[in-house]
Protein backbone atom coordinates (compact mmCIF):
# COMPACT_ATOMS: atom_id res chain seq x y z
CA UNK A 1 0.00 0.00 0.00
CA UNK A 2 2.79 2.40 0.93
CA UNK A 3 4.67 1.63 -2.28
CA UNK A 4 1.55 2.34 -4.37
CA UNK A 5 1.02 5.66 -2.60
CA UNK A 6 4.70 6.50 -3.05
CA UNK A 7 4.40 5.77 -6.78
CA UNK A 8 1.35 8.02 -7.02
CA UNK A 9 3.09 10.87 -5.21
CA UNK A 10 6.09 10.52 -7.52
CA UNK A 11 3.93 10.46 -10.65
CA UNK A 12 4.02 13.35 -13.08
CA UNK A 13 0.29 14.37 -12.80
CA UNK A 14 0.57 14.76 -9.01
CA UNK A 15 3.81 16.69 -9.33
CA UNK A 16 2.23 18.97 -11.93
CA UNK A 17 -0.79 19.45 -9.67
CA UNK A 18 1.47 20.36 -6.74
CA UNK A 19 3.42 22.75 -8.95
CA UNK A 20 0.21 24.42 -10.13
CA UNK A 21 -1.05 24.65 -6.53
CA UNK A 22 2.23 26.22 -5.46
CA UNK A 23 2.15 28.65 -8.38
CA UNK A 24 -1.49 29.56 -7.78
CA UNK A 25 -0.89 29.93 -4.04
CA UNK A 26 2.09 32.20 -4.64
CA UNK A 27 0.17 34.40 -7.06
CA UNK A 28 -2.85 34.47 -4.73
CA UNK A 29 -0.68 35.37 -1.74
CA UNK A 30 1.03 38.15 -3.67
CA UNK A 31 -2.30 39.46 -4.95
CA UNK A 32 -3.97 39.36 -1.53
CA UNK A 33 -0.92 40.91 0.11
CA UNK A 34 -0.99 43.77 -2.38
CA UNK A 35 -4.75 44.18 -1.91
CA UNK A 36 -4.32 44.17 1.87
CA UNK A 37 -1.58 46.79 1.73
CA UNK A 38 -3.62 49.05 -0.56
CA UNK A 39 -6.78 48.63 1.53
CA UNK A 40 -4.89 49.21 4.77
CA UNK A 41 -3.34 52.39 3.41
CA UNK A 42 -6.77 53.56 2.22
CA UNK A 43 -8.29 52.92 5.64
CA UNK A 44 -5.44 54.74 7.40
CA UNK A 45 -5.72 57.66 4.98
CA UNK A 46 -9.46 57.83 5.65
CA UNK A 47 -8.91 57.79 9.43
CA UNK A 48 -6.26 60.52 9.18
CA UNK A 49 -8.61 62.59 7.05
CA UNK A 50 -11.30 62.18 9.71
CA UNK A 51 -8.83 63.24 12.40
CA UNK A 52 -7.87 66.38 10.48
CA UNK A 53 -11.55 67.17 9.96
CA UNK A 54 -12.19 66.72 13.68
CA UNK A 55 -9.29 69.07 14.53
CA UNK A 56 -10.57 71.57 12.01
CA UNK A 57 -14.00 71.54 13.69
CA UNK A 58 -12.52 72.27 17.11
CA UNK A 59 -10.43 75.09 15.63
CA UNK A 60 -13.65 76.88 14.87
CA UNK A 61 -14.19 77.49 18.62
CA UNK A 62 -13.34 81.11 19.59
CA UNK A 63 -11.30 80.40 22.74
CA UNK A 64 -9.97 77.74 25.09
CA UNK A 65 -13.12 77.72 27.21
CA UNK A 66 -15.27 77.08 24.15
CA UNK A 67 -12.95 74.27 23.05
CA UNK A 68 -13.17 72.68 26.50
CA UNK A 69 -16.97 72.84 26.51
CA UNK A 70 -17.15 71.43 22.97
CA UNK A 71 -14.76 68.56 23.75
CA UNK A 72 -16.61 67.75 26.96
CA UNK A 73 -19.98 67.71 25.15
CA UNK A 74 -18.85 65.50 22.27
CA UNK A 75 -16.94 63.10 24.50
CA UNK A 76 -20.14 62.25 26.40
CA UNK A 77 -21.73 60.88 23.19
CA UNK A 78 -18.52 59.33 21.78
CA UNK A 79 -17.68 55.65 22.22
CA UNK A 80 -14.13 55.59 23.67
CA UNK A 81 -13.50 52.26 21.96
CA UNK A 82 -13.81 54.14 18.68
CA UNK A 83 -13.03 57.83 19.35
CA UNK A 84 -11.07 59.41 22.21
CA UNK A 85 -11.16 63.21 22.77
CA UNK A 86 -8.81 65.02 25.09
CA UNK A 87 -8.16 68.73 25.70
CA UNK A 88 -5.67 70.00 28.27
CA UNK A 89 -6.40 73.64 29.07
CA UNK A 90 -3.63 76.19 29.69
CA UNK A 91 -4.32 75.73 33.39
CA UNK A 92 -3.68 71.96 33.14
CA UNK A 93 -7.27 70.74 33.49
CA UNK A 94 -8.23 67.80 31.23
CA UNK A 95 -11.56 67.59 29.40
CA UNK A 96 -12.84 64.67 27.30
CA UNK A 97 -13.20 60.89 27.70
CA UNK A 98 -9.51 59.99 27.83
CA UNK A 99 -5.96 61.18 28.11
CA UNK A 100 -2.70 60.15 26.58
CA UNK A 101 -0.08 58.94 29.05
CA UNK A 102 3.47 57.87 28.39
CA UNK A 103 5.76 55.46 30.25
CA UNK A 104 8.71 53.20 29.47
CA UNK A 105 6.53 50.93 27.34
CA UNK A 106 5.26 53.77 25.13
CA UNK A 107 2.00 55.72 24.80
CA UNK A 108 -1.27 54.63 26.45
CA UNK A 109 -4.81 56.05 26.42
CA UNK A 110 -6.42 56.02 29.84
CA UNK A 111 -9.97 56.83 30.89
CA UNK A 112 -10.72 60.04 32.82
CA UNK A 113 -13.33 58.19 34.83
CA UNK A 114 -12.62 56.98 38.32
CA UNK A 115 -9.99 54.23 38.32
CA UNK A 116 -8.14 55.58 35.28
CA UNK A 117 -8.59 52.33 33.34
CA UNK A 118 -6.54 51.89 30.19
CA UNK A 119 -8.33 51.50 26.89
CA UNK A 120 -7.47 48.38 24.90
CA UNK A 121 -6.69 48.45 21.25
CA UNK A 122 -4.56 50.48 18.86
CA UNK A 123 -5.41 54.08 17.94
CA UNK A 124 -4.33 56.63 15.38
CA UNK A 125 -4.08 60.07 17.03
CA UNK A 126 -3.52 63.65 16.01
CA UNK A 127 -2.37 66.28 18.53
CA UNK A 128 -2.18 70.04 18.07
CA UNK A 129 -1.67 73.16 20.18
CA UNK A 130 -4.87 75.20 20.42
CA UNK A 131 -5.38 78.41 22.44
CA UNK A 132 -2.50 77.64 24.77
CA UNK A 133 -3.77 74.15 25.46
CA UNK A 134 -3.25 70.74 23.83
CA UNK A 135 -5.98 69.06 21.80
CA UNK A 136 -5.77 65.32 20.98
CA UNK A 137 -8.19 63.32 18.85
CA UNK A 138 -7.63 59.53 18.51
CA UNK A 139 -9.57 57.06 16.40
CA UNK A 140 -9.41 53.27 16.79
CA UNK A 141 -7.62 51.08 14.25
CA UNK A 142 -10.00 48.20 14.98
CA UNK A 143 -11.34 48.24 11.43
CA UNK A 144 -7.82 47.97 10.05
CA UNK A 145 -6.94 45.17 12.49
CA UNK A 146 -10.15 43.36 11.55
CA UNK A 147 -9.22 43.73 7.91
CA UNK A 148 -6.31 41.32 8.47
CA UNK A 149 -8.67 38.62 9.74
CA UNK A 150 -10.97 39.17 6.77
CA UNK A 151 -8.12 38.77 4.31
CA UNK A 152 -6.84 35.63 6.08
CA UNK A 153 -10.34 34.13 5.83
CA UNK A 154 -10.50 35.03 2.16
CA UNK A 155 -7.11 33.39 1.65
CA UNK A 156 -8.19 30.16 3.34
CA UNK A 157 -11.57 30.08 1.59
CA UNK A 158 -9.98 30.61 -1.83
CA UNK A 159 -6.89 28.43 -1.45
CA UNK A 160 -8.18 25.42 0.49
CA UNK A 161 -10.75 24.29 -2.12
CA UNK A 162 -8.23 24.96 -4.88
CA UNK A 163 -5.61 22.79 -3.18
CA UNK A 164 -8.09 19.99 -2.53
CA UNK A 165 -9.48 20.06 -6.08
CA UNK A 166 -6.00 20.21 -7.64
CA UNK A 167 -4.63 17.37 -5.51
CA UNK A 168 -7.74 15.25 -6.05
CA UNK A 169 -7.52 15.84 -9.80
CA UNK A 170 -3.80 15.07 -9.75
CA UNK A 171 -4.33 11.82 -7.84
CA UNK A 172 -7.14 10.81 -10.20
CA UNK A 173 -5.01 11.50 -13.27
CA UNK A 174 -2.04 9.76 -11.63
CA UNK A 175 -4.06 6.61 -10.94
CA UNK A 176 -5.46 6.71 -14.45
CA UNK A 177 -2.02 7.19 -15.97
CA UNK A 178 -0.61 4.46 -13.74
CA UNK A 179 -3.17 1.98 -15.07
CA UNK A 180 -2.21 2.87 -18.62
CA UNK A 181 1.51 2.67 -17.84
CA UNK A 182 0.93 -0.71 -16.14
CA UNK A 183 -0.69 -1.97 -19.36
CA UNK A 184 2.41 -0.93 -21.30
CA UNK A 185 4.66 -2.41 -18.60
CA UNK A 186 2.89 -5.78 -18.66
CA UNK A 187 3.17 -5.89 -22.44
CA UNK A 188 6.89 -5.18 -22.23
CA UNK A 189 7.25 -7.90 -19.58
CA UNK A 190 5.46 -10.35 -21.88
CA UNK A 191 7.72 -9.38 -24.77
CA UNK A 192 10.78 -9.76 -22.56
CA UNK A 193 9.74 -13.27 -21.51
CA UNK A 194 9.31 -14.33 -25.14
CA UNK A 195 5.63 -13.67 -25.89
CA UNK A 196 6.21 -11.80 -29.14
CA UNK A 197 2.49 -11.73 -29.91
CA UNK A 198 1.83 -9.41 -26.93
CA UNK A 199 0.50 -5.99 -27.86
CA UNK A 200 -0.54 -2.85 -26.00
CA UNK A 201 -4.32 -2.46 -26.08
CA UNK A 202 -4.46 1.30 -26.73
CA UNK A 203 -7.88 2.83 -26.05
CA UNK A 204 -9.21 6.22 -27.24
CA UNK A 205 -9.34 7.46 -23.64
CA UNK A 206 -5.55 7.41 -23.29
CA UNK A 207 -3.48 10.57 -23.30
CA UNK A 208 -1.86 11.41 -26.62
CA UNK A 209 1.67 10.79 -25.36
CA UNK A 210 0.75 7.37 -23.94
CA UNK A 211 -1.05 6.51 -27.17
CA UNK A 212 2.09 7.32 -29.13
CA UNK A 213 4.23 5.27 -26.73
CA UNK A 214 1.81 2.33 -26.95
CA UNK A 215 1.77 2.53 -30.74
CA UNK A 216 5.59 2.61 -30.85
CA UNK A 217 5.77 -0.41 -28.53
CA UNK A 218 3.35 -2.29 -30.79
CA UNK A 219 5.36 -1.25 -33.84
CA UNK A 220 8.56 -2.48 -32.17
CA UNK A 221 6.88 -5.73 -31.11
CA UNK A 222 5.56 -6.31 -34.63
CA UNK A 223 9.00 -5.78 -36.15
CA UNK A 224 10.61 -8.05 -33.56
CA UNK A 225 8.01 -10.75 -34.13
CA UNK A 226 8.46 -10.52 -37.90
CA UNK A 227 12.24 -10.80 -37.58
CA UNK A 228 11.94 -13.74 -35.19
CA UNK A 229 9.49 -15.47 -37.50
CA UNK A 230 11.87 -14.87 -40.38
CA UNK A 231 14.78 -16.38 -38.42
CA UNK A 232 12.63 -19.35 -37.43
CA UNK A 233 11.57 -19.80 -41.01
CA UNK A 234 15.18 -19.63 -42.16
CA UNK A 235 16.23 -22.22 -39.58
CA UNK A 236 13.30 -24.43 -40.57
CA UNK A 237 14.14 -24.08 -44.25
CA UNK A 238 17.79 -24.90 -43.60
CA UNK A 239 16.81 -27.89 -41.48
CA UNK A 240 14.38 -29.06 -44.16
CA UNK A 241 16.87 -28.61 -47.01
CA UNK A 242 19.70 -30.36 -45.16
CA UNK A 243 17.63 -33.18 -43.72
CA UNK A 244 17.66 -35.25 -46.90
CA UNK A 245 21.42 -34.85 -47.66
CA UNK A 246 22.25 -35.75 -44.06
CA UNK A 247 20.05 -38.83 -44.27
CA UNK A 248 21.89 -39.82 -47.45
CA UNK A 249 25.23 -39.38 -45.68
CA UNK A 250 23.92 -41.57 -42.86
CA UNK A 251 22.89 -44.25 -45.36
CA UNK A 252 26.30 -44.14 -47.06
CA UNK A 253 28.03 -44.45 -43.70
CA UNK A 254 25.84 -47.43 -42.84
CA UNK A 255 26.75 -49.05 -46.14
CA UNK A 256 30.42 -48.40 -45.44
CA UNK A 257 30.11 -49.80 -41.93
CA UNK A 258 29.06 -53.18 -43.36
CA UNK A 259 32.37 -53.42 -45.20
CA UNK A 260 34.66 -52.44 -42.31
CA UNK A 261 35.31 -54.47 -39.18
CA UNK A 262 34.35 -52.66 -35.99
CA UNK A 263 37.61 -53.59 -34.21
CA UNK A 264 39.81 -51.65 -36.65
CA UNK A 265 40.85 -48.01 -36.41
CA UNK A 266 38.83 -47.24 -39.52
CA UNK A 267 35.76 -48.90 -37.99
CA UNK A 268 36.09 -46.90 -34.77
CA UNK A 269 36.46 -43.67 -36.72
CA UNK A 270 33.44 -44.57 -38.83
CA UNK A 271 31.37 -45.20 -35.67
CA UNK A 272 32.26 -41.72 -34.38
CA UNK A 273 31.24 -40.22 -37.72
CA UNK A 274 27.92 -42.06 -37.55
CA UNK A 275 27.28 -40.71 -34.02
CA UNK A 276 28.04 -37.17 -35.16
CA UNK A 277 25.74 -37.46 -38.17
CA UNK A 278 22.99 -38.90 -35.96
CA UNK A 279 23.36 -35.93 -33.63
CA UNK A 280 23.13 -33.48 -36.52
CA UNK A 281 20.05 -35.25 -37.85
CA UNK A 282 18.49 -35.10 -34.39
CA UNK A 283 19.02 -31.33 -34.22
CA UNK A 284 17.43 -30.79 -37.62
CA UNK A 285 14.56 -33.11 -36.74
CA UNK A 286 13.95 -31.17 -33.52
CA UNK A 287 14.03 -27.85 -35.37
CA UNK A 288 11.50 -29.09 -37.88
CA UNK A 289 9.29 -30.45 -35.12
CA UNK A 290 9.43 -27.16 -33.20
CA UNK A 291 8.54 -25.26 -36.36
CA UNK A 292 5.59 -27.58 -36.94
CA UNK A 293 4.40 -27.15 -33.36
CA UNK A 294 4.73 -23.36 -33.45
CA UNK A 295 2.80 -23.25 -36.71
CA UNK A 296 -0.08 -25.05 -34.98
CA UNK A 297 -0.28 -27.85 -37.54
CA UNK A 298 -0.80 -30.67 -34.98
CA UNK A 299 -4.03 -29.04 -33.76
CA UNK A 300 -5.87 -30.74 -36.59
CA UNK A 301 -5.16 -34.08 -34.86
CA UNK A 302 -6.31 -33.08 -31.38
CA UNK A 303 -8.32 -35.69 -29.50
CA UNK A 304 -9.07 -36.51 -25.84
CA UNK A 305 -5.87 -37.68 -24.09
CA UNK A 306 -5.92 -39.73 -20.87
CA UNK A 307 -3.18 -37.99 -18.85
CA UNK A 308 -3.32 -40.55 -16.04
CA UNK A 309 -2.49 -43.45 -18.34
CA UNK A 310 0.13 -41.40 -20.22
CA UNK A 311 1.97 -40.51 -16.98
CA UNK A 312 1.92 -44.11 -15.73
CA UNK A 313 3.12 -45.44 -19.11
CA UNK A 314 6.05 -43.04 -19.30
CA UNK A 315 7.04 -43.80 -15.70
CA UNK A 316 7.07 -47.50 -16.54
CA UNK A 317 9.11 -46.88 -19.71
CA UNK A 318 11.79 -44.72 -18.03
CA UNK A 319 12.00 -46.57 -14.72
CA UNK A 320 14.63 -49.12 -15.95
CA UNK A 321 16.84 -46.31 -17.33
CA UNK A 322 16.59 -44.43 -14.03
CA UNK A 323 17.38 -47.57 -12.05
CA UNK A 324 20.45 -48.16 -14.25
CA UNK A 325 21.75 -44.74 -13.15
CA UNK A 326 20.91 -45.50 -9.51
CA UNK A 327 18.08 -42.94 -9.63
CA UNK A 328 14.54 -43.26 -8.29
CA UNK A 329 11.61 -42.42 -10.59
CA UNK A 330 8.13 -42.21 -9.05
CA UNK A 331 4.77 -41.04 -10.31
CA UNK A 332 1.91 -39.50 -8.32
CA UNK A 333 -1.35 -39.83 -10.24
CA UNK A 334 -4.85 -39.14 -8.83
CA UNK A 335 -7.61 -41.72 -8.87
CA UNK A 336 -9.92 -39.40 -10.81
CA UNK A 337 -9.25 -39.43 -14.52
CA UNK A 338 -7.84 -36.25 -16.04
CA UNK A 339 -8.21 -35.74 -19.76
CA UNK A 340 -7.26 -32.94 -22.11
CA UNK A 341 -7.86 -32.18 -25.77
CA UNK A 342 -4.48 -32.47 -27.43
CA UNK A 343 -1.93 -34.46 -29.40
CA UNK A 344 -1.03 -37.59 -27.44
CA UNK A 345 2.34 -38.06 -29.16
CA UNK A 346 3.42 -34.46 -28.52
CA UNK A 347 2.29 -34.56 -24.90
CA UNK A 348 4.19 -37.81 -24.47
CA UNK A 349 7.30 -36.32 -26.03
CA UNK A 350 6.93 -33.25 -23.80
CA UNK A 351 6.96 -35.41 -20.67
CA UNK A 352 9.75 -37.60 -22.10
CA UNK A 353 11.95 -34.55 -22.66
CA UNK A 354 11.40 -33.42 -19.09
CA UNK A 355 12.14 -36.87 -17.65
CA UNK A 356 15.25 -37.30 -19.81
CA UNK A 357 16.51 -33.86 -18.78
CA UNK A 358 15.99 -34.71 -15.11
CA UNK A 359 17.79 -38.06 -15.48
CA UNK A 360 20.61 -36.56 -17.57
CA UNK A 361 21.39 -33.59 -15.31
CA UNK A 362 21.06 -35.17 -11.86
CA UNK A 363 23.66 -37.40 -10.20
CA UNK A 364 23.27 -40.97 -9.01
CA UNK A 365 20.97 -41.35 -6.01
CA UNK A 366 18.67 -38.52 -7.15
CA UNK A 367 14.90 -38.71 -6.82
CA UNK A 368 12.69 -37.79 -9.78
CA UNK A 369 8.92 -37.45 -9.46
CA UNK A 370 6.26 -37.13 -12.15
CA UNK A 371 3.08 -35.67 -10.60
CA UNK A 372 -0.37 -35.14 -12.09
CA UNK A 373 -3.13 -33.21 -10.32
CA UNK A 374 -5.92 -30.71 -10.88
CA UNK A 375 -5.68 -27.07 -9.76
CA UNK A 376 -8.30 -24.38 -10.48
CA UNK A 377 -10.14 -26.90 -12.68
CA UNK A 378 -7.07 -27.31 -14.93
CA UNK A 379 -4.72 -30.31 -15.29
CA UNK A 380 -1.22 -29.70 -13.92
CA UNK A 381 1.85 -31.82 -14.69
CA UNK A 382 5.01 -31.48 -12.61
CA UNK A 383 8.44 -33.08 -13.04
CA UNK A 384 10.63 -32.48 -9.99
CA UNK A 385 14.11 -33.61 -8.98
CA UNK A 386 16.55 -32.93 -6.16
CA UNK A 387 19.58 -32.33 -8.35
CA UNK A 388 21.60 -29.13 -8.86
CA UNK A 389 18.68 -27.28 -10.46
CA UNK A 390 18.88 -24.23 -12.72
CA UNK A 391 19.93 -20.75 -11.49
CA UNK A 392 17.03 -18.32 -11.36
CA UNK A 393 18.61 -15.91 -13.85
CA UNK A 394 18.91 -18.70 -16.45
CA UNK A 395 15.43 -20.23 -16.18
CA UNK A 396 13.99 -18.14 -19.02
CA UNK A 397 17.10 -18.58 -21.17
CA UNK A 398 17.00 -22.40 -21.12
CA UNK A 399 13.68 -22.21 -22.99
CA UNK A 400 15.45 -20.57 -25.92
CA UNK A 401 16.60 -22.65 -28.85
CA UNK A 402 20.09 -24.16 -28.63
CA UNK A 403 20.79 -22.51 -25.25
CA UNK A 404 22.77 -24.66 -22.83
CA UNK A 405 24.15 -23.98 -19.38
CA UNK A 406 27.90 -24.10 -18.98
CA UNK A 407 27.57 -27.05 -16.61
CA UNK A 408 25.65 -29.11 -19.20
CA UNK A 409 27.79 -28.48 -22.28
CA UNK A 410 29.68 -31.74 -21.73
CA UNK A 411 26.51 -33.85 -21.46
CA UNK A 412 24.49 -35.26 -24.38
CA UNK A 413 21.83 -32.96 -25.83
CA UNK A 414 21.35 -30.14 -28.29
CA UNK A 415 19.59 -27.42 -26.28
CA UNK A 416 16.27 -27.93 -28.05
CA UNK A 417 14.46 -30.18 -25.58
CA UNK A 418 12.94 -27.47 -23.41
CA UNK A 419 12.21 -25.31 -26.48
CA UNK A 420 10.08 -28.15 -27.83
CA UNK A 421 8.44 -28.55 -24.41
CA UNK A 422 7.49 -24.87 -24.37
CA UNK A 423 6.17 -25.10 -27.93
CA UNK A 424 3.96 -28.10 -27.05
CA UNK A 425 2.68 -26.32 -23.93
CA UNK A 426 1.74 -23.20 -25.90
CA UNK A 427 0.15 -25.34 -28.62
CA UNK A 428 -2.17 -26.73 -25.94
CA UNK A 429 -2.94 -23.28 -24.53
CA UNK A 430 -0.96 -23.87 -21.35
CA UNK A 431 1.77 -22.25 -19.30
CA UNK A 432 5.16 -23.52 -18.22
CA UNK A 433 7.02 -22.43 -15.09
CA UNK A 434 10.52 -23.41 -13.94
CA UNK A 435 10.59 -23.30 -10.14
CA UNK A 436 13.06 -23.94 -7.36
CA UNK A 437 12.51 -27.36 -5.75
CA UNK A 438 14.96 -26.57 -2.91
CA UNK A 439 17.07 -28.40 -3.92
CA UNK A 440 16.62 -29.18 -7.56
CA UNK A 441 14.24 -28.09 -10.29
CA UNK A 442 10.47 -28.30 -10.51
CA UNK A 443 8.90 -27.86 -13.94
CA UNK A 444 5.19 -27.07 -13.66
CA UNK A 445 2.97 -27.28 -16.73
CA UNK A 446 -0.61 -26.10 -16.56
CA UNK A 447 -2.76 -27.23 -19.46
Amino acid sequence: MRSRLAQLWRSMPVRLALLLVLLFSTVSLMGLAASYAVTQNSFEAAIRADLEQDIAGFRAAPNARAVAVLVDAESRDADPSRVVLSYITPSGRIYGNGAIARDDEGYHIVSLAEGRAEYDGVYLSLTTRLYGGQLTVARSRAQIEGLRTVFLNILLISLLPTVLVALSGGLYLARRSKRHVDVIGRTLDDLTTGDLAARVAVSPGWADDLQRIGSKVNQMAGAQEAQTQMLRQVSSDIAHDLKTPIQRVAVHLDDLARTLPEDTDEGALLAKAQDEVAGIASVFQSLLQIASVEAGSPKTHFAPVDLNRLCLTLTEVYDPAAAAKDQTLDSVVPDAQLTVEGDKNLLGQMMSNLLENAMRHTPAGSEITLTLYRANDRPVIEVADNGPGIPEHARTKVLQRLYRLDASRHTPGNGLGLSLVEGVVKLHGGQIALLDNAPGLRVRITL
